[in-house]
């Protein structure tokens, strides 16, 4: 039976697809307050993580300024022999040091983050022959993705001109600018599976500051026949969620299914979330929203999209319920996602492809939320 992988207050939990032998792996590691799971392995059994310890940023230290302070680990965990091997050592290349893509078993992409800003590495597993992959000044690079033939990555660049798309190959040359636009962001390209196509979101940042809403767009890896599935920034984007004192959040993807179509969580009519973005005070800690949920409107829904924009509602579209995070099976059988309640933390759930035979799968630990659901050797 399949398994699947999500992440639980800085926990990484394991489950069969029916929600059954759930676990979490224990990690006897010192001062490491969160884990997640960052890719799979061609071998279905090596995992590789990432884990932070306490945050540097809070009250009274700015989230720009501090958060890149924190230190980070990277590491392969074997499941069949249990054990933890901490890679990117040799040298570390910033205390902050994430992985952003595991190109195959030996290399992969890392981000590096200091004071005078962030670039991507392509590193052996070790943190040798590290190559860099981007610049140092031309912004903050991440939402990294090989395309299925292997040849190109694809990334969103937070750059001086905006959130911009771009691919190269794998060491960062033959750059393409995909996708720029004064009024639009552009964020999390994901390669379909014939290689042919991008899907990113496209935000209007500068009436949505929070980034709550974009619309789904496409186009060629060359960004050429650009053009929009959606109107009137009908995905939810930042998904938010929680109850006052545990709130949660981050991007929410659309996803390509293995027959070619993507997969978005898309709002209802009128929609309005209960986490309310703070435009006018300054971001300290990287969420500044406000718990309002007495002015939260409708909800979300996942909907099956095709390229020439029909669409098909998945789960059931019931105000007061937010369904995010969507993940399909590799036979496109099932698709993973998560459900918030308007004020409540978020749940795993699995429906069939047709949108049939809902189910609930855990509520994370202690009851607590769940997020993050990843199908085990699909990522």
């Amino acid at each position: 039976m399949a398994r699947i992988l999500f992440t639980s207050q800085g926990r990484i939990g394991l489950m069969a697809a029916d929600g059954s032998h759930l676990r979490y792996l224990d990690f006897d590691v010192p001062d490491q307050e969160t884990w997640q799971p960052a890719a799979f392995f061609a071998d279905g059994r090596r995992l590789l993580l990432l884990s932070m310890e306490a945050r540097r940023d809070g009250p009274g230290r700015p989230f720009a300024e501090y958060y890149h302070k924190t230190p980070t680990h990277i590491w392969v965990y074997d499941l069949a022999q249990n054990s933890l091997r901490e890679v990117v050592t040799a040298p570390r290349l910033a205390i902050f040091q994430t992985p952003q893509l595991l190109l195959n078993d030996g290399r992969l992409l890392v981000q590096v983050v200091g004071d005078a800003g962030g670039q991507i590495y392509n590193v052996d597993l070790d943190g040798g022959d590290a190559r860099p992959v981007t610049r140092l000044g031309e912004g903050l690079p991440y939402g990294f993705g090989l395309s299925p033939d292997g040849r190109r990555l694809a990334y969103h660049l937070a750059s001086p001109s905006g959130y911009q798309i771009w691919t190269s190959d794998p060491y960062g040359e033959q750059r393409q600018l995909v996708a720029t636009h004064d009024d639009y962001l552009y964020f999390g390209p994901q390669w379909s599976p014939d290689s042919e196509w991008l899907a990113y979101q496209a935000c209007l940042y500068r009436q949505d500051p929070g980034h709550d809403w974009a619309d789904l767009c496409v186009s060629r890896p060359d960004g050429r026949q650009q053009r929009l599935l959606t109107e009137g920034q009908d995905l939810w984007f930042a998904a938010t969620y929680g109850p006052r004192q545990r709130h949660g959040g981050g991007s929410n993807m659309p996803v390509w299914t293995s027959a070619g179509a993507l997969l978005a969580a898309c709002r209802l009519p009128d929609s309005s979330v209960p986490w309310q973005y703070q435009a006018e005070r300054p971001d300290v800690d990287h969420f500044n929203r406000e718990f309002r949920p007495q002015q939260a409107r409708g909800g979300v829904q996942i909907r099956r999209i095709e390229l020439d924009g029909t669409a098909q509602g998945l789960t059931a579209g019931d105000k007061s319920v937010w369904d995010f995070r969507q993940c399909p099976s590799p036979g496109g059988e099932l698709v993973l996602f998560c459900r918030a309640n308007t004020g409540a933390s978020p749940a795993i759930w699995t429906v069939d492809a047709q949108g049939r035979g809902s189910r609930l799968l855990t509520r994370g630990w202690n009851d607590l939320g769940a997020d993050h659901p990843r199908w085990l050797g699909f990522i």
